[in-house]
């Protein structure tokens, strides 16, 4: 029985003379390995950590009848993330692309910046959102579905997979995401209490010179010149913060039917570190997850 790492292979199959374990020649095992398949051989795949191979005759009328083992890496992981105001979704993201980079690779994609990007580059989608905006109107669901699709569709998000940022944030934006076949393998939700929400909002300043944002009470800014420029968003007042928060809840409801399966909720009320600390698990857990179901499938 041939052992290429924690895989064992079925001693139904048998190496080529050429390639015989006790010769000077045999390769170190690898997944273009050739083996020279018995005549009761029923082709299987076989599985290694998180690539599995599957076993094919060559194309060749005059060869030898040989199998060639060719491999498929597991899918890239695929991750919503979502939350209320003030959550935390953006730090948390930033957490997550940087930290575990080498890990996932994951790239962030957030809804409100590829709006205002898409708008920017004059795309037909940009232009077609441009109009509602300049009108003070909000952009149809279907304009800004058709800008996350083709953003999820490009060739880093494939092949790195994905962060959704802050989206979808309606039932209806869910639904339209399931019927174009995109679907994560986790939905994160932050959970943070309504009382801290509304502090973090009504705290949160602008250096309208630097674009930075600080907090009053959790990052005040470092001296008294940048405190006298900062300013306050207009919506950031209790009042305004509250009205959000309740549009926030309706819709949330409806976006976790549409993913009650997937949903992993974090406690948001902690501080940023112990959040991401909660995160980073989840993440492992259906990274672990989609190993063994591959397996599974594999067998």
């Amino acid at each position: 029985m041939l052992i290429m790492g924690s895989t064992s292979f079925s001693p139904s199959l048998s190496l080529s003379p050429s390639f015989s374990p006790h010769s000077s020649k045999f390769p170190n095992p690898n997944p273009n390995l050739f083996l020279r398949s018995h005549s009761s051989f029923t082709p299987l795949t076989l599985r290694s950590n998180q690539t599995r191979y599957r076993f094919k005759k060559l194309p060749s009328s005059n060869a030898p009848n040989f199998l060639v083992a060719a491999s498929a890496k597991a899918e890239p992981l695929k991750v919503i993330i979502s939350g209320a105001p003030a959550s935390g979704k953006g730090t948390q993201c930033e957490l997550i692309t940087q930290k575990l980079f080498i890990q996932y690779g994951l790239v962030h994609i957030a809804a409100g910046d590829l709006l205002r990007a898409e708008v920017a580059a004059a795309s037909e989608n940009g232009k077609l959102a441009k109009e509602y905006m300049e009108k003070g109107e909000l952009v149809p669901d279907e304009i800004v579905v058709m800008m996350v699709k083709e953003r999820l569709l490009q060739p880093d998000s494939q092949q790195r997979g994905w962060l959704l940022d802050g989206y979808p944030r309606s039932s209806s934006q869910a639904a339209a995401l399931e019927d174009y076949g995109i679907r994560p393998d986790v939905f994160i939700l932050l959970d943070v209490s309504e009382d801290i929400l509304v502090e973090r909002v009504v705290g949160r300043r602008l250096d309208p010179l630097t674009g930075k944002i600080y907090h009053l009470k959790y990052s005040p800014p470092e001296n008294d010149e940048i405190t006298s420029r900062l300013t306050q968003r207009f919506d950031d007042t209790e009042e305004k913060v509250k009205l959000r928060l309740r549009t926030h809840h309706q819709n949330v409801d409806a976006v976790l039917s549409v993913y009650k399966d997937i949903t992993v909720k974090v406690n948001g009320n902690e501080a940023k570190e112990h959040v991401f600390a909660q995160i980073d698990a989840a993440l492992t857990h259906v990274g672990e997850q989609r190993k063994v179901n591959s397996g599974s499938v594999a067998a």
